[in-house]
């Protein structure tokens, strides 16, 4: 059946979040070896590890792994939007988490400041959102697909992350003729509802469109449950395993244009 439709992840896909995060860690470590003794990759990587122990120890943890809103994203974001009472719950605990993970990354070091740690975890996130960073070939890519497809954005996170995200590179919403969040549709990415929706709204069956992502376990899964042929960005030269298969594999995004055309 002929393509109709491309659905497209966010982050990692056409948003270079990876880099993002990466630089405001070593923006926020740097300045923390301002202040005390410490080697600023070691503190990043004693941050990161305590972020995700920690994370995992609240009440939403189960609903924010549904939704897919990662530990780092909990480093920034405010969760002041969607219906869901987790994300309340999120708002509470966004600004605690933030002062916490910080000083438990300096305490695992042998440094006890927490008011350092609070200082830095406001810094990390004032730093992460001085960095909306797209991949080179993202605006060629899109321009080259609309008006001949539908174009979807299908990304899972907390609405007001994902809002905030598009803001800060704001000539990439407008290529959706559709935007679907998570966190305001009530499920994520791999399950089948958020696809199924995501079809309804274009108004095409499953083989009539493509999904293109980064990751395997949420965007290569899901559509490929739905029946929708998909390509996997596969950025670090992983591998895909026998349990999930890409209907196909790329290393940038750049590559989907032939496929695309051919399918």
């Amino acid at each position: 059946m002929a393509l109709k439709a491309v659905l497209f992840d966010l982050d990692d896909t056409l948003l270079w979040d990876d880099r993002s995060v990466k630089e405001a860690f070593e923006a926020t470590c740097a300045e923390a070896a301002k202040h005390v003794e410490v080697n600023p990759e070691e503190l990043e990587a004693s941050v990161r590890k305590e972020a995700r122990a920690l994370y995992e120890t609240f009440e939403p943890f189960p609903f924010t792994k549904m939704i897919g809103i990662n530990p780092f994203e909990g480093l920034w974001a405010n969760f002041t939007e969607g219906e869901n009472e987790n994300f309340r719950k999120l708002e509470k605990l966004a600004p605690e988490y933030r002062t916490e993970s910080w000083s438990r990354g300096l305490q695992a070091l042998g440094i006890e400041d927490r008011e350092l740690g609070y200082k830095l975890g406001e810094l990390f996130a004032a730093e992460r959102r001085k960095r909306p960073y797209v991949y080179e070939e993202t605006f060629r890519v899109l321009d080259t697909l609309k008006g001949h497809y539908q174009l979807l954005l299908l990304t899972n996170g907390s609405p007001d992350l994902q809002k905030e995200k598009l803001a800060g590179v704001p000539n990439i919403a407008p290529y959706f003729d559709h935007i679907v969040i998570s966190g305001e549709f009530g499920e994520g990415k791999p399950a089948v509802s958020i696809f199924n929706h995501a079809l309804g709204l274009l108004g095409i069956e499953a083989t009539e469109g493509i999904m293109v992502g980064d990751k395997l376990t949420t965007d290569i899964l899901g559509s490929g449950k739905v029946g929708m042929r998909n390509i996997w960005i596969n950025h670090h030269g992983l591998q895909s395993g026998d349990e999930i298969v890409p209907a196909y594999e790329v290393t940038r995004l750049q590559e989907i244009l032939p496929i695309i055309h051919n399918g």
